[in-house]
């Protein structure tokens, strides 16, 4: 194939440009291969500029960064500039003759770029490049750790003087990138700024504060499908979130909490999904799927829930950032969408199990991470559709008889890299918010409220359920008790008590 000219663009796949620019690296080769993936979530482009800049989706280089308008030359460009995208990857890999790659490796045997992308190879295909053994050459990582999130330690492949420090496998490794607030939300180290509040405070209290976050995020992960499940119900689960992490992460687990969340399976098919799949709507006239995210294909599923389960235990043997894995098993997983019912809540059920796996949060404490996501709705759709999207538009598929999807094309690599760094980002969001807000605001209402039911025995003595009611109706009243508990539940309760209860739970509950 003959090589194109560098044209200067405004625009590229309806992603605008901060200004005009040649395409360069994935772009680059995305669109001289036609690669059929989603746009990375930033892209390079050459400007005129004099220095290097940034913006959310472009990495704006100078013309002294040009590279000659090859696809080896625009690879190396992105592996330096841009980090490993192994969907790009995969794809180009399926396009572009293996010759040109082991040409380029030839022309620099000892080329940290071309070693990764020689590497990475053989790593996405299973095929081996009629290339000898790399000699003695100082191994090189095959993620840049300035760049992801990756293995502090990884193996070498002696082949290639490579250390794979990828977090997964070929089965399924999606990558997060450093960014800004990633290094900055990790470098507070949230799980020991829980644990100092919890040393702070009397244990009976962090027992109670613990039960409740943990209901309250079962509720919650409930809440978020639309479901009010009944209380036998959500304390069943939330018993599930209690013991996330204490049993090893596998299918069968999985399909254990299946059966848990479920409840009545009598209209359910439990287990792997045996047919299509997709989250959205149907057309209420004719019935036919309206997805907004279409599911991996079923004959797929037994490897991506495999992957699944490989990513997890590679992360756990090399320590990488516990809420970063959390991410992407967790986003992996309810993309993938094994099931046909529960992926939702067990997706949600993989956060805990991340983070309890790793030791991150304080033991016996579950951060209610489904309860932040409740009260941050439009962040947790727009985080979701940041990657179903573009896929949709990726997917080729038609409806069935039966209202479902059938998926025509071949999807397995979507599921099994993606980047997860926007995910991470909104998962860290999430864990800062219930160490900053609902651990310590939790523990200074049981610190109220026993304050509040000790010292109301000096005013008139009343059982625990009565206070209970009692502290909700004055919660609910702003302080204040309502004329129909004061005429009903409280009735024998005379003007000069109430106005003294009154005064109690103001003085209990002052910041």
């Amino acid at each position: 194939m003959g090589e194109r000219k560098p044209q200067t663009l405004k625009e590229f796949r309806g992603r605008s440009l901060p200004e005009p620019g040649a395409l360069a690296g994935w772009a680059w080769l995305i669109e001289r291969h036609d690669l059929p993936v989603p746009l990375p979530r930033r892209l390079a482009a050459v400007t005129r500029r004099s220095r290097r800049s940034e913006t959310p989706d472009w990495l704006l280089l100078t013309p002294q960064h040009a590279p000659r308008p090859t696809s080896a030359e625009h690879l190396e460009l992105a592996l330096k500039w841009e980090g490993v995208d192994l969907a790009v990857l995969h794809a180009l890999f399926e396009r572009w003759p293996a010759r040109e790659l082991a040409k380029a490796v030839r022309a620099k045997p000892t080329g940290i770029h071309s070693r990764r992308a020689w590497f990475l190879y053989e790593w996405l295909t299973g095929r081996t490049l009629d290339l000898p053994d790399a000699g003695k050459v100082r191994a090189v990582p095959a993620l840049d750790p300035e760049q992801h999130f990756c293995l502090a330690r990884g193996s070498r492949s002696a082949r290639h003087a490579v250390t794979d420090n990828l977090p997964g496998s070929r089965a399924f490794c999606p990558l997060v990138r450093r960014s800004a607030e990633l290094d900055a939300l990790a470098a507070r180290r949230l799980g020991d700024e829980a644990r100092r509040i919890l040393r702070a405070t009397h244990p009976d209290l962090v027992a109670r504060a613990a039960a409740f976050l943990r209901l309250s995020d079962s509720r919650s992960s409930f809440a978020i499908e639309g479901e009010q499940p009944s209380p036998q119900r959500a304390q069943r689960w939330g018993l599930a979130i209690a013991e996330a992490g204490l049993r090893p992460l596998s299918l069968e687990e999985l399909e254990r909490l299946q059966v848990l969340v479920i409840g009545d399976s009598r209209f359910v098919k439990l287990g792997l999904r045996r047919e299509g799949g997709f989250v959205g709507t149907h057309d209420r006239r004719t019935r036919e799927p309206i997805p907004e995210h279409v599911s991996a294909k079923p004959e797929d599923l037994r490897s991506l829930v495999d992957g699944l389960v490989q990513f997890e235990r590679r992360c756990l043997g090399d320590a990488i950032d516990p809420v970063v894995m959390g991410a992407a098993l967790a986003f992996g997983f309810v993309y993938v969408h094994p099931f046909v019912d529960g992926n939702g809540r067990l997706h949600r059920w993989l956060i805990h199990h991340a983070l309890a796996k790793a030791g991150f949060n304080p033991p016996g404490l579950v951060f209610p991470v489904s309860a932040v996501i409740l009260r941050e709705m439009a962040a947790y759709r727009q985080v979701l559709q940041s990657y179903s999207a573009p896929l949709l538009e990726r997917i080729e598929w038609k409806a069935t008889p039966k209202g479902n999807v059938e998926v025509l094309s071949e999807t397995a690599p979507f599921y099994r890299y993606f980047d997860a760094t926007s995910h991470a980002e909104f998962l860290y969001r999430c864990v800062a918010q219930t160490v900053e807000k609902d651990l310590p605001e939790e523990v200074r209402y049981l610190e109220s409220f026993d304050a509040f039911s000790t010292r109301l025995q000096e005013i008139v003595e009343m059982p625990r359920t009565t206070i209970e009611l009692l502290h909700q109706f004055l919660s609910q009243g702003g302080g204040r008790l309502s004329k129909r508990a004061r005429a009903k539940e409280f009735a024998k309760l005379e003007a000069s008590e109430v106005a003294a209860i009154e005064r109690l739970y103001a003085a209990c509950h002052r910041r």
